[in-house]
């Protein structure tokens, strides 16, 4: 008798609310649980970044060229090949080609900075390895690249010079 008094209440809901509170439940367990992992990854990339800054070495390069492209296709050492994993050969880097001294090298750029890399200008590059970290002006401050239009900018400059242009006529 004292177990059907506990049930009663739960039997009573209407089907949609039961489902709606599961509904609830697993999206909130869901939600805890990304949070937990994504500071977890946090963490880790925090101690990376703290690694890769620990070996940090200053250099003076004439960047030669810049593009996005497939870690294969790229001309890194066979060794950083292999160390690479599968899934992240076929995806495009920032790749940079800079002249390191009498050397040319093809270094990998921190995707952060890759559009504020100048080609062929001289800079003076933070690098650990074959990345690239920070870039600098070596003669004055590195020019800003141009802010990219959202589409629905672009899309509202080409009506008003289409409203110009029906004006004059």
């Amino acid at each position: 008798m004292n177990i059907l008094m506990f049930l009663t209440p739960v039997v009573l809901l209407a089907t949609w609310t039961i489902v709606m509170i599961v509904v609830l439940s697993v999206i909130l367990l869901a939600f805890i649980a990304l949070l937990i992992v994504g500071r977890r990854l946090q963490k880790k990339q925090e101690a990376a970044e703290a690694n890769i800054m620990n070996g940090a070495q200053t250099v003076s390069m004439l960047i030669i060229d810049k593009k996005r492209m497939k870690m294969t296709e790229a001309g890194f050492p066979d060794i950083v090949l292999q160390q690479t994993p599968w899934y992240l050969k076929r995806s495009k880097v920032p790749v940079v080609k800079a002249k390191v001294g009498p050397q040319v090298h093809t270094l990998m750029c921190d995707a952060k900075i890759f559009d504020n890399v100048p080609v062929k200008k001289e800079v003076k590059a933070v690098i650990n390895g074959m990345y690239i970290i920070k870039v600098m002006g070596l003669r004055g401050p590195l020019d800003a690249p141009a802010e990219k239009k959202g589409f629905f900018a672009r899309l509202l400059k080409k009506a008003n010079k289409e409203a110009e242009t029906r004006k004059k006529k």
